[in-house]
């Protein structure tokens, strides 16, 4: 009975095993969930109605190379060019700006030649992004539980990519790049004050934004009461919460979805979750929520053993892609149930989307690949956090 207690708990931690089971199930479990969702939410958009299906598949194939690719490479290769990695994302951050297709009043794709899709250009920057900071931390962790104004350098860093997201404009994707980095430098152990004093600085900067957009402060007006212009600024909100009403706890069962056919605008990338609450009920959503937490929870584990074992950089990475994946599920299923204003932001691995895809199989193949490497080396002698007195001379 010991041995079989001792199997159980070897199990549920993932000992003994090549990688974090409990991980790459919900990744998977997302992805096909996504893949059932998105073919049936599809359904009737265009005069081929399994063209979405079929392009979905092919993105998951695709994410499941890059995953494979990114889980054979060391993550050494990824620190000591983190540099230029976000060099190359705040390319072609002002790339797109230049070049850049204009959608709903907005530049964020960079057209392909041929018939690959476009490139969404904000879901790259993450990973530049990412690394950078998880290279700097690990280089200066000392110096970020020390000295106070440690994290001026990263904030500023900060400030460039988000300069660029607002001439876009991409407020969603802002609050995602924000969180992610602030998520990181608290898990670094940065001063809290200077950090809820930028939190302040930022949050007056997004107001004054919003204040200064008549279309983002009718959306906030139509937020707060969607029904009062249901048919023009409250329009999405509403149709969502029609597709979750009826849905009741069981759901209407898979395909047969109203709010589908033309009711609900982007049903099958940023209000798929409405529409997973409408097929599925009440106990499809809370499926989801289910995985994403089970999916952010191992990867914060996953960081926090890394960060014990001294991989440093392999735990502020995890951290950093934990707080990414967290921050966007919770804004789009947030926006999808009316407890955000609305925001273009996808579910990852759930909703179409080729780049959102692409980059979030990078990010489950890294964070595979730090687990793995964890365990391969899990005696390294961690950065202590404080620095270590020299011995004084007699």
């Amino acid at each position: 009975m010991k041995r079989r207690m001792q199997r159980l708990h070897e199990t549920l931690t993932t000992r003994g095993l090549p990688c974090d089971i409990w991980l790459l199930l919900a990744a998977l479990m997302l992805a096909g969930i996504g893949w059932v969702m998105v073919s049936s939410a599809s359904v009737g958009l265009l005069e081929d109605s399994y063209h979405y299906a079929r392009q979905h598949g092919v993105f998951l194939l695709l994410a499941i190379t890059a995953a494979a690719v990114a889980l054979s490479l060391p993550l050494e290769l990824w620190r000591q060019n983190a540099g230029l990695i976000l060099g190359l994302s705040l390319f072609l951050l002002v790339a797109v700006l230049i070049v850049g297709q204009d959608i709903n009043g907005s530049k964020r794709w960079i057209s392909l030649p041929g018939p690959l899709p476009s490139l969404q250009v904000s879901e790259v920057g993450k990973l530049g992004l990412v690394f950078y900071m998880a290279a700097f931390m690990a280089r200066f962790t000392v110096e970020l539980r020390t000295r106070l104004f440690t994290l001026v350098r990263p904030l500023m860093v900060l400030a460039v990519p988000l300069g660029l997201l607002a001439a876009a404009p991409d407020f969603g994707g802002m609050v995602v790049y924000t969180v992610c980095v602030v998520g990181m430098l608290m898990m670094a152990g940065a001063s809290l004050v200077l950090l809820v004093s930028s939190g302040a600085v930022l949050s007056v900067g997004a107001v004054l934004m919003v204040a200064m957009e008549p279309y983002r402060l009718a959306r906030w007006t139509s937020f707060l009461d969607p029904w009062a212009d249901q048919f023009a600024t409250g329009y999405q909100l509403t149709q969502a919460l029609i597709a979750f009403g009826r849905g009741h706890v069981a759901g209407t069962g898979l395909g047969n979805s109203v709010q589908k056919l033309h009711f609900l605008p982007e049903a099958h990338t940023d209000f798929i979750f409405a529409v997973i609450a409408e097929e599925l009920g009440m106990i499809g959503a809370i499926a989801i929520v289910l995985l994403f937490t089970l999916f952010i929870v191992r990867a914060m584990l996953i960081g926090r053993r890394a960060e014990l074992a001294g991989h440093l950089f392999a735990a502020y990475m995890s951290y950093g892609i934990s707080f990414i994946i967290a921050a966007q599920a919770f804004i789009n299923m947030a926006v999808s149930s009316g407890l955000l204003p609305t925001k273009g932001l996808t579910l990852p691995l759930v909703s179409y989307g080729g780049s959102s895809l692409l980059v979030t199989g990078v990010m489950v193949g890294l964070l595979l690949r730090a687990d793995r490497e964890t365990r391969l080396a899990p005696k390294r002698t961690p950065t202590p956090s404080k620095p270590r007195r020299r011995p004084q001379l007699s």
